[in-house]
């Protein structure tokens, strides 16, 4: 489980799928460990359906808990104030 939070803490929001590709374990055992880790409040999961040439695929997206990442680099819009009469 901690190579699983340290790959999400290094990628940010990612999806299961990606998580198994990259760590060689199974599907079925990253889903159980994510599932394990988002009771247990370290991540969060959100059910995500895509559609890749027409063909339904379901996963889970996750990410750390309470992480919120960095800025990307750039120009950034500024805020403008407003005054409220």
């Amino acid at each position: 489980m901690n190579e699983i939070l340290q790959y999400l803490k290094a990628h940010g929001e990612i999806l299961d799928t990606e998580i198994a590709e990259a760590t060689g374990f199974s599907l079925d055992v990253i889903r159980l460990h994510l599932v394990e880790l988002a009771t247990n409040n370290e991540v969060m999961i959100c059910q995500s359906t895509r559609y890749v040439q027409g063909i339904k695929m379901e996963s889970m997206s996750c990410r750390i808990s309470g992480f919120i990442p960095k800025a990307a680099p750039g120009r950034k819009p500024s805020r403008v104030n407003l005054k409220l009469s």
